[in-house]
């Protein structure tokens, strides 16, 4: 290796091919600047010159594969002795879960126990009886006592009927996918209502693309309809914003999935049942009236619903 002129920070140096007997040449960090950054053996190949060709090639390698390093070691601005570098806190962002809500999280994610004994204690459809169960978030579980002939004297999901309730508030897909054989299927039902997606874009249990909610509802259509149960699918409901996660703009998200819901359900031969249509106001989002929170209805909002889903009921169960 032959040393050059050397510029004003770095010094050039000639590296011989052994193979072509050409060279290149490489800038080079300074030793004296950066001695740190060189093994010492380098340093002392570097002041006594190489012997024999093959080193040559050997002293070339190792500086082409080390300079860049140095150069970064030299470029890169380091934090302040003592100073720990700045880290992204993401779950600043999120709220913050109770020991109880940790240890469900840690011991029954798709709560898989909650509806246990409820489904346990019911009975198998009668012959006549074309029941119906509902899949969703805490807008299907907050549907209990809004129903259809539902009140204070008579309180119920959709009283006289035999529809039943079996929405966790907080769900996602994922979690209503895998909670689908024992919460669905196993409860013999002649249709399913499908009401979910809206927790998927808030990111309640972390950031997922429209493209995986809709594949979980349409996991959760194919499974119903293998198991010979007629299939509901309800539009999300309008979001200009979530309370507990602000900034995600969810409308044109709602939008989006929705459409694949509407063609997905067409494609398929399911009901489609379109709550947004009826309720949305011109931010994209549902109105006061509808909505104390912009995301769960109000009575007002639910009783915009009752009707629209009975209908889609009644078209798939028409055939039987």
């Amino acid at each position: 290796m032959i040393r050059t002129t050397a510029p004003e920070k770095h010094d050039v140096f000639w590296l011989p091919d052994r193979f072509t007997h050409k060279g290149v040449f490489l800038p080079s960090l300074s030793f004296a600047s950066s001695p740190s950054v060189f093994p010492v053996f380098l340093q002392t190949s570097f002041r006594v010159g190489v012997a024999s060709a093959r080193s040559w090639s050997i002293a070339a390698l190792a500086v082409a594969l080390i300079a860049p390093i140095a150069a970064l070691a030299q470029t890169t601005p380091m934090p302040p002795t003592g100073t720990a570098p700045k880290k992204e806190t993401p779950q600043a962002t999120l709220p913050k879960l109770s020991d109880e809500q940790l240890y469900q999280l840690r011991t029954d994610w798709p709560m898989l126990a909650r509806y246990r004994d409820a489904n346990a204690k019911l009975s198998a459809p009668a012959a006549d009886e074309k029941r119906v169960v509902f899949m969703g978030d805490s807008i299907t579980e907050g549907w209990m006592n809004h129903g259809t002939g539902a009140s204070e004297a008579n309180p119920g999901f959709f009283p006289g009927k035999p529809f039943i309730d079996r929405g966790i508030s907080g769900q996602t897909t994922p979690q209503m996918l895998i909670r689908f054989r024992p919460d669905v299927i196993d409860l013999k039902p002649a249709a399913v209502v499908l009401f979910a997606g809206i927790n998927d874009i808030a990111g309640n249990t972390g950031d997922m693309t429209l493209e995986e909610t809709e594949g979980n509802l349409a996991s959760m259509a194919e499974l119903a309809h293998a198991n010979g149960i007629k299939v509901v699918i309800c539009s999300i409901l309008p979001a200009y914003d979530f309370p507990w996660r602000p900034g995600r703009e969810p409308a044109q998200k709602v939008v989006k999935v929705n459409e694949f819901l509407k063609s997905y359900a067409a494609a398929h031969g399911h009901v489609y049942v379109d709550f947004y249509s009826a309720m949305v106001d011109q931010r994209g989002g549902l109105p006061a009236n509808l909505s104390h929170d912009g995301v769960h209805p109000t009575p007002a909002g639910y009783a915009i619903m009752n009707p629209l889903v009975e209908a889609g009921i009644a078209k798939a169960l028409g055939g039987q």
